[in-house]
């Protein structure tokens, strides 16, 4: 009955979508009950609702498919990633660098760790919407400069984030 663009548009949007149905409860309770608790009531699901909207929509912009290569797994902190041709695991605390590599195809996020090469993980792997909860655990990032750089794309890869006192990489000669 719903056309298969429009049901994967209502799930990628889904958290916003729940959002926006507890700030029209919120507005009903609030504005149109007659008062008492339930008035009070009101207010509280409406920002509650308009908070869930917001994270909803960021959310929304973090996801860009499913379908590709590999499965990911973010359990307690470590992100895990099982791909065709390659994998590999990195804890958030030891992240020196998260990278976002457009020039790949499908993109891919590169995750570096001291004393390890990148681990890359495709931005439509199975389960890679649970990045965006990883990546917004890291000191200092700017959520929405991630996903400005997602959704526009760039010609070559962006350091999203680095941790404060790394090194940046430098170019090897062989």
């Amino acid at each position: 009955m719903i056309r298969p663009e429009a049901r994967a548009q209502i799930a990628r949007y889904r958290e916003a979508l729940i959002g926006l149905s507890a700030l029209a409860l919120g507005l009903y309770w609030a504005f149109f009950t007659g008062g008492g608790t339930l008035h009070w009531i009101g207010y509280v699901v409406m920002v509650i609702g308009a908070v869930l909207a917001v994270a909803g929509v960021q959310r929304a912009r973090f996801r860009t498919g499913d379908g590709g290569p590999g499965i990911v797994q973010v359990i307690e902190g470590r992100i895990t990633y099982f791909g065709p041709l390659s994998g590999g695991v990195a804890d958030l605390e030891s992240l020196t660098a998260l990278t976002l590599d457009p020039t790949a195809r499908p993109p891919h996020w590169l995750l570096a760790q001291p004393g390890q090469p990148p681990l890359a993980i495709p931005v439509n792997a199975e389960g890679a919407d649970a990045l965006f909860d990883a990546f917004a655990h890291l000191p200092g990032i700017q959520t929405r400069r991630m996903l400005r750089t997602l959704e526009q794309g760039a010609d070559r890869p962006v350091v999203i984030w680095r941790k404060s006192g790394a090194a940046p990489d430098r170019p090897r000669l062989h």
